[in-house]
């Protein structure tokens, strides 16, 4: 491990009371998706000039510790001509770098996904840390059915999250651990609740094996949520009971936070959970923070659609979203339910 005491320090930063992650790392195919949507131009100048919307939005620190990039923005510079990476140390805003290359289905279970990417993992980690990079992003998804997710898909994507931790640590980056249990499907909150808890399971035994060091990774995962397609659905305090009852019952103490992600959740709706969850969170060891992408920018952009006279509106509505979600994370837990902790 290059410098434990460093990576403490970028984790703890990270998860620092009232801040979250902004997660911009989409892909270029994924950004220009979203283009298509809203009628603004596929080209690197558009996908350039919205992150600087999102970088340079001000007073953006007081609600954001870091944000994750993509290969393209970590070496893009605002129309100045100044790196973005140099914008956000100005902002104190540490930059992340997503590291993984995509998923691929398993040749056994082929609805099933494998996440790619170690082969150069430790030559790239190294590059992106010469660039500034201070943190890195690895997400594994994992499908829920009546007969999936298949342990071996739990087990090989918890071996690769492990391996890419522990390559990072190495290299000087601190490791955010992103495990995903999607809620696309059917299936109900009980259900997603056993999966969450056999996948963290699975991945802080790996974690172990590798001889990662907690203190110096975060953890991103879903909250606990029925599938989108289930006529059921939780309420916001049933999410935030087993989101917590998972959490408790899988995560280690020494963790150095935990970051929900979204997971297609609407904006509000993942901000109402993540208010929940830190007010019955009397007893969590670990900061509960957010590392969101949609749920942050989805307004944002569209109000943008490229425009350059709407770049302001565009800022003033990711800015709102971001003191909703860090307003959340500071919702402290009753009288009473620090008694029952």
């Amino acid at each position: 491990m290059s410098n434990p005491a460093q990576l403490r320090e970028t984790a703890r930063r990270l998860v620092a009371p009232g801040v979250g992650i902004l997660a911009i790392d989409e892909s270029t195919g994924t950004c220009n998706k979203r283009f298509e949507k809203l009628g603004i131009p596929q080209t690197e100048q558009k996908r350039r000039e919205y992150r600087e919307l999102l970088l340079t939005a001000p007073g953006l620190r007081r609600y954001v510790s870091g944000a994750i990039l993509y290969d393209e923005t970590l070496r893009q510079s605002t129309q100045d001509g100044v790196p973005f990476v140099e914008v956000m140390r100005e902002n104190e805003i540490l930059p992340g770098i997503k590291v993984d290359t995509g998923t691929a289905p398993i040749p056994a279970s082929p609805a099933e996904k494998v996440t790619h990417g170690l082969g150069d993992l430790r030559e790239r980690a190294a590059q992106y840390v010469e660039l500034g990079a201070r943190f890195a992003k690895w997400r594994a998804v994992i499908t829920i059915s009546a007969n999936l997710p298949s342990p071996a898909c739990i087990r090989i994507n918890a071996h690769k999250l492990a391996r890419y931790a522990a390559i990072c640590q190495a290299e000087g980056l601190v490791p955010i651990v992103e495990p995903e249990v999607l809620m696309e499907g059917a299936h109900t909150v009980e259900r997603c609740y056993d999966v969450t808890v056999r996948t963290l399971e699975a991945l802080f035994a790996e974690l172990a094996s590798h001889e990662v060091a907690l203190e110096g990774m975060i953890l991103k995962c879903n909250m606990v949520v029925a599938g989108d397609q289930c006529e059921e659905q939780a309420t916001v305090g049933e999410v935030a009971d087993l989101t917590l009852a998972a959490l408790l019952s899988t995560v280690p103490g020494e963790v150095a936070g935990v970051a929900f992600l979204s997971g297609g959740q609407s904006d509000r709706l993942a901000t109402e959970h993540l208010r929940a969850i830190n007010a019955r969170s009397a007893g969590a060891p670990w900061p509960l923070t957010f590392s969101f992408g949609r749920a942050l920018q989805q307004q944002a952009i569209e109000i943008w659609r490229g425009d350059p006279q709407r770049v302001a509106l565009a800022q003033a509505a990711l800015l709102e979203r971001a003191r909703c979600n860090s307003d959340a994370t500071k919702v402290l837990p009753s009288p009473l339910e620090r008694l029952l902790a």
